[in-house]
């Protein structure tokens, strides 16, 4: 298993923007409320598109300090790599939104 966490894409960005984080090579930001106290660098942001768990990407970097410019909370910034791993097959995730810690019990060998 390889533990991280979910991260639900919006549906505004559209699935060009979902092939993309696994099809080209750089890095693309994540975030998330507060300090996530269980994540780390090596760990991996599993992405959900149309509740479906679509792909994994590895976590490079975790950066604290950032704040919501909507609420004011504080947020981590979390940095990947990309491309990511995207799966021949996604998982169903329906009724999953937003972040979530996750341990990779489903993903595939």
């Amino acid at each position: 298993m390889s533990f991280g966490i979910t991260k639900t894409l919006p549906q505004s960005e559209g699935s060009a923007a979902v092939d993309e984080l696994y099809s080209v090579a750089g890095e693309y930001e994540f975030h998330m409320a507060g300090k996530p106290s269980k994540l780390k660098v090596g760990h991996f942001v599993y992405t959900i598109w149309q509740d479906e768990i679509v792909g994994r990407l590895p976590i490079i970097r975790l950066e604290g300090g950032a704040v919501n410019p909507n609420s004011g909370k504080p947020r981590t910034l979390i940095f990947v790599s990309t491309p990511g791993e995207k799966l021949a097959a996604p998982i169903p995730r329906t009724g999953h939104r937003g972040t979530r810690y996750y341990d990779g019990a489903e993903w595939p060998g």
